[in-house]
């Protein structure tokens, strides 16, 4: 359940993206072109184009908070304290083990390992 809206919330945000790109510039965002006074006063027309963004827009929101509930009833109950515990942490460091050295150096001559490679 959690893969398909997951997929559906990621096809929504790649829609949502396309169709803010296709979207014909008001100008003034930034403060360059668009003037602020003349006809345009007011609120323009809702066009098709921005209905389907607000539809995107509010589907993507649908999916993040259906996402956030199914991710939040999967992990009910577990803390990340429980998975610390889990395991005693040492009382003493005699109970801490010691590694071995030798283990850590590359292998030896002797030993059926690849070859290191050499300057030549």
């Amino acid at each position: 359940m959690e893969n398909v809206v997951l997929i559906i919330h990621l096809i929504l945000a790649l829609g949502l993206i396309g169709v803010v790109l296709l979207q014909r510039s008001e100008g003034g965002g930034l403060g360059i072109g668009g003037g602020g006074g003349g006809a345009n006063s007011g609120r323009p027309p809702a066009t098709p184009m921005s209905k389907v963004t607000w539809l995107l827009g509010a589907a993507f929101v649908v999916t993040s908070i259906t996402l956030t509930i199914l991710s939040a009833q999967k992990s009910a109950g577990v803390s990340v304290l429980d998975r610390l515990t889990d395991s005693p942490p040492p009382q003493s460091q005699s109970d801490v083990p010691t590694p071995d050295l030798n283990n850590l150096l590359p292998p030896s001559e002797g030993d059926n390992a690849p070859l290191v490679p050499t300057l030549d």
